[in-house]
């Protein structure tokens, strides 16, 4: 729990900008998750630096939110300031060689898609349906349909709590699957903005592709209320299937329910606690390793205070990560 003493500093320093006791539940996917002890809200990359740095000066805990997507906050909530990422700015620039796009890491991931196709601009079709923002695609190496965040990115503007804030260029990001040295080190580090090559291409190709891309998402997977994909997919396997053929498709506790439509979803279909969720990936988890001897490895991060975590989740703690 955050003290009072800081709180004050807080109130002090931010005014009512400062919202206290914030139930997380409204700011994530899944929607669940208890109340964090103060949220602020960034509208800018500059202002994301600027709150950012002051928590750090502090010494106050701090953890950056997009879209709450890929990412399971536990019922008793979080012990820290939410920093709400909106900074959504998006910048072209047809003058460069290559055309490149710039934009503020709140930005959408489907807004960026979008935006491009309208300008004719080829590369991130696949991002069409990707439902976070920039900063966790830079940060969790986010990907689809073939394509994946480190393919187009040239570089990103990071604040380090130690190093201060200055660009990376994409190979300073060390990326391997679904992770970035940033997410596999727990590096105290906000990424505030990207930069990614793109080039031209035929608007009715790119928008016919975006469309596919789309229709085979609505039809492969299940809507409603979840963090996306629970687990990473194994090499020349899926985690679904694996899932499925362990017989836990459709298995329900509470409100949620391993979704009967593609088993590597766990769908909130109302009421759902996040210890519900918790359960039904652990037992997910359980089955494939004792099925076939695989130990699958969570896609998503928990958050928050749990009541014995496993140990396999400890590594995908983002509680570490809060700095």
């Amino acid at each position: 729990m955050i003290d009072e003493i800081s709180l004050v500093k807080l109130r002090e320093f931010f005014g009512v900008r400062l919202q206290e006791n914030v139930r997380m539940a409204n700011y994530t996917t899944m929607n669940v998750g208890g109340p964090a002890d103060a949220m602020l809200v960034a509208t800018s990359a500059e202002e994301l630096a600027n709150i950012v740095s002051k928590l750090w000066e502090l010494n106050l805990p701090v953890k950056v939110l997009g879209s709450g997507s890929n990412l399971l906050v536990s019922d008793k909530g979080i012990r820290a300031i939410v920093v709400i990422n909106h900074a959504h700015n998006i910048r072209v620039n047809l003058k460069s060689d290559p055309i490149t796009v710039s934009t503020e890491s709140g930005a959408l991931m489907v807004n960026v898609s979008k935006k491009l196709a309208l300008w004719g601009l080829a590369g991130m079709e696949w991002a069409a349906t990707i439902p976070g923002t920039v900063g966790g695609a830079v940060y969790g190496n986010a990907g689809a349909f073939g394509g994946e965040t480190c393919r187009g990115l040239i570089s990103a503007e990071v604040l380090h709590k130690t190093e201060g804030r200055s660009v990376w260029l994409c190979e300073r990001l060390e990326y391997t699957y679904r992770a970035s040295g940033i997410k596999r080190d727990m590096v105290n580090a906000v990424i505030l903005s990207a930069l990614f090559r793109v080039e031209r291409g035929d608007p009715q190709k790119i928008a016919a592709e975006i469309e596919t891309f789309r229709q085979r998402r609505w039809k492969n997977q299940p809507p409603g209320a979840s963090v996306g994909s629970v687990f990473r997919n194994p090499p020349d396997d899926k985690a679904g299937r694996l899932i499925e053929a362990a017989g836990l498709k459709g298995k329900q506790k509470g409100g949620a329910v391993i979704s009967p439509r593609h088993a590597n979803f766990i769908i909130n279909e109302g009421g759902a606690s996040a210890q519900d969720v918790l359960d039904l990936l652990v037992e997910a988890r359980n089955a494939v390793k004792a099925k076939f001897g695989l130990a699958l490895v969570p896609e998503i991060e928990v958050l928050g205070e749990w009541d014995n975590l496993p140990d396999f989740l400890l590594l995908n703690s983002a509680s570490k990560a809060v700095n």
